[in-house]
């Protein structure tokens, strides 16, 4: 039995421990509300060497296919501080929608690291033209062919085409895409739901099966994912849909080739400031493109290309298949 000594001392004790935890809590809560003003700030992040453009982003609404050359902002994809060091040295890559936004960045890269580019695009020849002259001034060789991915001969004509210029093919880049918003279900006709799913799964389908005759051990197809087909989107149900197939095909196409020595993986980048958007949505939406990330901004497409290289450079990846890399502006 405690004597009254021992009691009043842990009552000391448990009053201490009570009292300690007080002053930890008026501490906290002196930090919260000085740390309020900055939370509801939500100031952009920057965690690179350059710093990109933050919303509000003024751009009008653009004609579809969308032309960089027309955007008021444009992408930048130059990656000045990204130094090449061979990782493709002698390689051939095709990369498809290669004329603007991802597709130019990715190409910039794969030439700055040895390799020659043939990008492929529907009507887009004053940005494909600038796209070749970036990638030539890189060093490298660029082919530009325009055509429908939709459509399984001009793929595999395409493909024939680089190879026979080129002589062998290394890395293929599934990239181009349709996307349009429907605010209900109800707006989506058999046309446009055709036109997305034959874009942007049809065509990923079309190229990788043109191109597999010609790629050896160690080559690589890397298909552009999104977010979208992670979470889906409420206004792009079509284009989320077409996504999350692509996701599946990535890692299904994976196990099929991975005893050849081909590796197949995807990225899913989150907002990204390209011409697709810009030619989706009205001004007032794009200005706050990106806003409802972690890092409360768009990204550029510099910031998602040398995934692009690490992906399909064998010296950095030989031991990685099968996966979906999200780049998404958000943690998780």
């Amino acid at each position: 039995m405690a004597t009254d000594k021992q009691s009043g001392e842990g009552n000391r004790s448990i009053d201490s421990v009570a009292n300690q935890q007080r002053a930890i809590q008026s501490r906290q809560d002196q930090k919260d509300a000085g740390n309020q003003q900055k939370e509801q700030s939500k100031e952009p992040v920057q965690a690179g060497p350059a710093e990109q453009p933050v919303p509000p982003l003024e751009q009008p609404h653009l004609v579809k296919p969308g032309i960089e050359a027309q955007m008021q902002l444009k992408p930048r994809f130059m990656a000045e501080h990204y130094k090449g060091s061979g990782k493709l040295q002698g390689q051939v890559a095709i990369v498809t929608g290669g004329d603007s936004g991802i597709g130019r960045a990715v190409a910039v890269l794969y030439a700055r690291e040895g390799a020659d580019v043939a990008i492929l695009y529907l009507n887009e020849h004053e940005d494909a033209a600038e796209t070749a002259r970036c990638v030539e001034a890189e060093g490298q060789r660029c082919l530009a062919i325009a055509g429908d991915v939709k459509d399984m001969t001009f793929c595999q004509d395409a493909v024939d085409q680089v190879v026979s210029q080129f002589g062998r093919l290394d890395v293929l880049v599934n990239n181009a895409a349709f996307q349009e918003h429907a605010m209900s279900l109800m707006d989506l006709t058999e046309e446009r739901f055709d036109e997305t799913m034959r874009t942007n799964i049809y065509g990923y389908f079309h190229m990788a099966k043109a191109a597999l005759p010609y790629l050896k051990k160690g080559a690589a197809i890397i298909n552009t994912g999104s977010v979208t087909g992670l979470q889906g989107s409420s206004h792009l149900l079509d284009y989320s849909a077409t996504k999350g197939a692509i996701h599946a095909f990535t890692m299904s196409l994976a196990s099929n080739l991975l005893p050849q020595g081909i590796r197949v993986n995807a990225i899913a980048p989150g907002p990204v400031w390209t011409p697709l958007n810009p030619a989706d949505q009205p001004p007032e939406k794009i200005a706050v493109f990106g806003q409802d990330t972690d890092m409360h901004r768009p990204a550029q497409p510099e910031e998602l290309s040398p995934a692009y290289v690490f992906l399909a450079s064998g010296i950095c990846s030989s031991y990685i298949s099968g996966i979906v890399l999200p780049i998404t502006g958000s943690v998780g």
